[in-house]
């Protein structure tokens, strides 16, 4: 099977979310269900040197939706069936057999899965399979300005940027083996003592 995969450049996102609304123009999805959410981290301390306190803060930004995974939890824990990974590896919901059980939502760890309350049925990224038959790329990756966001095989994302996929606030990723490729922003990684949180929590969560 192929395996269609997200690349993107921590380093040099702005925070926008232009990728959000294209994806929620898209799509048209009700105002509690965005497929595609931009994470603000942020964190740091000020440190003594003499007498004076130097900062030592730091901010980047996550832009996070359905990570496809090659190992997808939320297909395991569906009970009736309705989640199924297709030729090119992308993560779809057969909305026929999909009862809104929530199972899913609960199991994946980055709440790619929605729940829609007019449907009555859980809703996700499709990796904008129907722009893909067209040759055209996801809509969130064409309307990204900084051009930080891109997609494609995931070997060979691999081969031109590396295998990193893990960074705050993201889980890690051996548990699903996410098809997700990130180049970190320097400061991504950055623990101890600094607490890192997440600053728009509140847009973020479903």
């Amino acid at each position: 099977m192929n395996q269609l995969a997200f690349y993107f450049d921590a380093s040099g996102c702005s925070g926008c979310k232009t990728c959000q609304v294209a994806c929620k123009d898209k799509y048209n999805s009700p105002l509690a269900v965005r497929w595609r959410r931009v994470y603000e981290v942020c964190g740091g301390d000020w440190v003594k040197s003499g007498n004076a306190w130097i900062p030592n803060i730091y901010a980047y930004n996550i832009s996070m939706a359905c990570n496809h995974c090659e190992d997808p939890i939320c297909k395991d824990s569906c009970p009736n069936r309705a989640i199924i990974k297709n030729e090119s590896g992308v993560v779809l919901i057969n909305y026929d057999r999909c009862m809104g059980c929530r199972y899913c939502e609960w199991t994946c760890p980055y709440g790619a899965l929605q729940f829609d309350p007019g449907k009555k049925v859980m809703t996700k990224c499709t990796f904008c399979a129907d722009y893909l038959d067209e040759g055209k790329p996801p809509a969130c990756v064409s309307a990204c300005p900084m051009r930080v966001l891109d997609f494609g095989e995931l070997d060979q994302l691999h081969q031109r940027h590396g295998t990193f996929d893990e960074q705050f606030p993201l889980p890690q990723p051996h548990f699903t083996k996410p098809a997700l490729v990130i180049r970190p922003h320097r400061d991504g990684r950055k623990s101890g003592n600094r607490e890192m949180k997440i600053a728009n929590q509140e847009e973020v969560t479903s």
